[in-house]
Order: structure tokens, then C-alpha cells, then sequence
């Protein structure tokens, strides 16, 4: 018995270190983060700036799959879950909210607000379904789709699925940074950094899981972050060139992430048998994010 309790006490040690190690690489990155925005406070630069910040939570998340230790599967369900949770929260009240608020800004009725909200939510979950429909990629949890393709491996295809998943939350970062208040902003770009940390984790161990080697999960993972800068740098540029736009791209980037929550994270979370604490973890990732956006204001 004390044999077998030793190397999970020894094991427990090396991730609660671990664990301390990843929290202050994120507070120094988010530090630095805040003394370049107040360096640079330009809207396109401070937004490609917290898409970096989005990125390095996810690499961080990745790296603790580099060690031998197995994530469980109630763990990996409980983080999916903790995301959704997030990115509906952030899709709710620092994207559609701001949006409804823009588009009354403009001059549009109650009505109007809502029909161009709607209208952009619903635009973003098709362009999801359009690049879902022809791109080809790999789900976690269905498998390969375009059955014929065999040149491509299915390390790309997976990492096109990682894409789907990571785009819409440095779109959303970039229109928030171009178009609306700056504690909301920053607020909704912690909130995406938060659950990119256990995101970062989930595909990695989910790599992991579907046979790839420890390095190449971890490396894959922490790659994955890389599109959130761009699509942060995409979004904020569209938004300043045209103004008008920005309800519609606060809706449609909520649409995307809409799409990805319904799509992917939630039918993840849910097909293993941990439906209760996936559960819980959307709803303690929600409150969470909840609780950020309205600190910021």
C-alpha cells in the first residue's frame, strides 16, 4: 500500500508544481500584455495583443500533457464543459448584448437592434457550417469526415478542427477591441484566455488519447492558439474600416461561437457518461465569465 501511494504523491507534487508554474507564466503574460497596451494603446494593436495573450493560455494548457500522467476522462468532461460555459457567457453579455447596444447607437429601433443581431448570429453560424461542410477535418468525436481524402494526415485534419474551434474567439476579440468599451474588451479577452488554458489541456490529451505521441499532442496543441491573434488582428481591422459593421461582426462572431459550443464542445462533453459534471462545469464556467464581464463595468 505505501509503495503504491508513494509515486501518486510524488505524481500529485509534480502537477501542483507544475500548476504554479503555468499560473505565473500567466500572470507575467498577462502583465506584459497590460504594460503593452498601455505602451500602444491603439484598438488593432491592443486586440492583437490579447489574441497573443489567448494564444499562450493555450500553449500553456497544452503542456502538462507532455507528462506521463493521464488526464482522466471526468476531468477532460468537467473542462469541456467549463469552456462552453465561458464562451456562452461571452457570447451573451460581451458580444450580442454590445451589439444589440451598438446597433441602437446607430439609430436602429428595439426591433431593428434585434432583427441585426439576430441576423448576424445567424451569419456567423452558417459561415461555421459552410467551413465545417467543405473543409475537411477530423471531429473528436465523429471521426474523420470526407472519408475519401486519404493524402492528408490526420495530424492537418485535426489541427482544421482545432481551427474551427479557435477562429471565432479572435474574431470576437478583435471586433471587441475595435468597437466597444475597453473593460469590456479586456473582459471578454481574459474570459477566452481563462477557458483557453483547459482547452489547450483537452486537445492535447484528446491527440494523446487518438494515438499521437506526447511531443507532437503537446506541440499541436500549443500551435492551435496561433490562429487567435490573426483572426483577432482580421476582426478589429474590418471593424475600423467600417463602423457600421460592428454589430454585425459582434454577432456574428457570438454566432461562430455559438456554433462551436452546440457542435462540438457540448456533444464532447456529453458522450462519455460525465453529463453531470460537464454540466456543472458549463454552468461554474458561465457564472464565472458573468461575474468577469460585470467587474469590468
Amino acid at each position: 500500500m505505501h509503495s503504491q501511494s508513494l509515486p501518486a504523491a510524488a505524481a500529485l507534487r509534480r502537477l501542483l508544481g507544475f500548476g504554479i508554474v503555468v499560473l505565473g507564466l500567466f500572470a507575467a503574460l498577462q502583465m506584459g500584455w497590460q504594460h503593452l497596451q498601455r505602451d500602444y494603446p491603439a484598438p488593432v494593436f491592443a486586440a492583437f495583443l490579447a489574441g497573443l495573450m489567448a494564444a499562450g493560455a493555450t500553449a500553456l494548457g497544452a503542456l502538462p500533457v507532455a507528462f506521463p500522467q493521464r488526464v482522466s476522462d471526468r476531468v477532460q468532461d468537467s473542462l469541456f464543459g467549463f469552456g462552453a460555459g465561458v464562451m456562452l457567457a461571452v457570447a451573451a453579455f460581451s458580444l450580442i448584448v454590445p451589439g444589440i447596444e451598438a446597433a441602437k447607437a446607430q439609430g436602429a429601433s428595439a426591433l431593428g437592434a434585434g432583427c441585426v443581431v439576430g441576423g448576424g448570429i445567424l451569419l456567423g453560424a452558417l459561415a461555421l457550417l459552410a467551413v465545417e461542410r467543405f473543409l475537411p477535418h477530423e471531429h473528436f468525436i465523429k471521426g474523420r469526415e470526407w472519408q475519401s481524402i486519404t493524402t492528408l494526415r490526420r495530424a492537418w485534419l485535426f489541427v482544421f478542427a482545432i481551427l474551427l474551434h479557435n477562429l471565432p474567439e479572435g474574431l470576437a476579440i478583435g471586433v471587441a477591441y475595435a468597437g466597444i468599451e475597453e473593460s469590456r474588451a479586456s473582459a471578454l479577452a481574459t474570459g477566452i484566455a481563462i477557458q483557453d488554458i483547459p482547452e489547450g489541456l483537452v486537445v492535447a490529451a484528446a491527440l494523446v488519447a487518438a494515438g499521437y505521441r506526447r511531443r507532437t499532442a503537446v506541440l499541436i496543441g500549443m500551435a492551435s492558439g496561433l490562429i487567435e491573434p490573426v483572426g483577432a488582428l482580421l476582426g478589429s481591422i474590418v471593424v475600423r474600416v467600417s463602423l457600421p459593421l460592428l454589430p454585425w461582426g459582434l454577432a456574428f462572431a457570438a454566432g461562430a461561437m455559438l456554433f462551436v459550443i452546440s457542435h462540438e464542445i457540448i456533444p464532447e462533453s456529453h458522450r462519455k457518461g460525465h453529463e453531470a459534471f460537464a454540466t456543472g462545469g458549463l454552468i461554474l464556467g458561465f457564472v464565472l465569465m458573468m461575474i468577469l464581464d460585470l467587474s469590468f463595468h
